[in-house]
């Protein structure tokens, strides 16, 4: 922190930013997580969409990227090393050159996420009845010997949003505009809540406890983090002015506040493993209804969820008393767990809590994939069934034409003998016009 007095008004409002924005982008990309949750066998599909913004052939279609435990035992040591590295290289390269390569990468990746997070709020906000026959839907196929391997569908709105995304991205690049960087570092985390999933409790609590004594370790132990935290030049935490007031009152000069992504993700997949739990459980009770709707009881995501932004409360408050850095899972991490096992143990649910994986058990993956495999040779049966029935009629019809010709042989080629001639020929007539002479 620095020395200068800030006024603590401006520093509350700071906090207060901070803060709505990792709980939104938590809440948003939990609520999106429900879309790769494997549909049960009992729910039905759900019913398609009049609006060209949404494709309901994906409906079923997990895009989610899996953790399972080994990959949480292993998170923090590649963390170590990943932010070690960047420390070194901050420490005896260039940093200018290495923030141009850097700023260039998220350039890329922030682009993509800002489209992708803006088509998602075009999806809530655009009422289908405004774009059905106003906007025309288009569709590129990518298929082999018939099959259909993949597709894309597309209309106007998104060439609007990926203009606007690129846009965004050339502002970032030439003026490294704060909000800027906060839009992307929001719609970073938004991404990679949907797309990050925990398979278990089992392994979200490995996964937090080892970032704990990460999170401790590489800001008590070093200045390692703070370090790299302050030379990053990259939308990797949202930030936030901490003398707000004065400077837009232009009486000094913007001074951050900032948390870091890894603080809004990482718990951040934690509860939308939650709110997937309560959906589990929901439809275990009642299987009625639409599988995919979020009108369901949410006990663990609320106390997960409220636990989160009391954690972020005490790190913030921490910070401002002893006016010094805090690792935010430090408090996180323990008030996470701690309010899923408190949760489940009031419910009498600790049992369920830790049978829960979003992973089907192997024989039953087995037994899809071989499902799959009969219904795809199948199809392929099907597909070349017109050809096997040509080939069978073409054969048949020369069946038929070599035995209508013996039967015209059978009729028409009798045995005759003409006057006045020793050998017999053959009549190839037709039996009634022939004459005996």
């Amino acid at each position: 922190m620095s020395d200068v007095k800030v006024d603590d008004t401006s520093l509350f409002m700071a906090y207060g930013a901070l803060m709505t924005m990792a709980i939104v982008p938590i809440y948003v990309g939990s609520v999106a997580s429900l879309k790769g949750m494997k549909r049960p066998a009992n729910a039905q599909k759900r019913k398609k969409s009049d609006s060209p913004l949404e494709d309901s052939e994906d409906e079923d279609e997990s895009v989610s990227e899996t953790l399972s435990s080994g990959d949480a035992w292993m998170f923090p040591v590649f963390g170590s090393v990943v932010l070690f590295s960047l420390y070194l290289l901050f420490r005896y390269l260039d940093t200018m050159y290495i923030n141009y390569l850097i700023t260039a990468y998220f350039s890329v990746m922030g682009c993509a996420a800002v489209a992708k997070t803006g088509l998602m709020l075009a999806r809530q906000v655009l009422p289908s009845s405004l774009l059905v026959n106003r906007v025309d839907k288009y569709r590129v196929t990518l298929s082999r010997q018939g099959k259909r391997l993949s597709h894309i569908s597309f209309t106007i709105i998104h060439f609007i949003l990926l203009a606007a995304s690129v846009v965004l991205t050339v502002y970032y690049g030439m003026t490294k505009n704060w909000i800027a960087s906060n839009i992307f570092g929001i719609s970073f985390s938004i991404n990679a809540v949907q797309l990050l999933s925990l398979d278990s409790f089992k392994t979200g609590m490995i996964l937090l406890s080892g970032l704990f004594f990460y999170d401790i370790f590489w800001v008590f132990g070093t200045e390692v983090m703070v370090t790299v935290a302050k030379s990053f030049d990259a939308p990797i935490k949202v930030v936030f002015p901490r003398n707000f007031i004065d400077y837009v009152t232009g009486q000094e000069k913007m001074m951050h506040t900032m948390l870091g992504l890894g603080d809004i993700v990482i718990p951040g997949i934690f509860v939308a493993l939650c709110l997937r739990f309560d959906r589990h459980m929901a439809w275990q009770r009642r299987p009625e209804g639409e599988f995919r709707s979020t009108n369901f009881p949410k006990p663990y995501f609320n106390a997960c969820l409220t636990a989160y932004v009391l954690g972020l409360g005490t790190t913030m408050g921490v910070m401002h008393f002893f006016k010094a850095a805090q690792p935010a899972l430090l408090y996180l991490s323990p008030a996470c767990i701690l309010s899923v096992l408190i949760t489940a143990a009031a419910r009498g649910e600790l049992k369920e809590a830790f049978a829960y994986t979003s992973e089907e058990p192997e024989k039953e993956e087995e037994e899809k994939k071989t499902k799959k495999g009969r219904k795809s040779k199948k199809s392929e049966k099907l597909e070349d069934k017109p050809s096997e029935e040509a080939v069978e009629q073409q054969q048949q019809r020369a069946q038929d034409e070599n035995e209508e010709e013996d039967e015209e042989e059978e009729e028409e080629g009798y045995v005759a003998v003409d006057e006045g001639q020793d050998k017999p020929r053959r009549r190839r007539g037709k039996k009634g016009s022939n004459k005996k002479q």
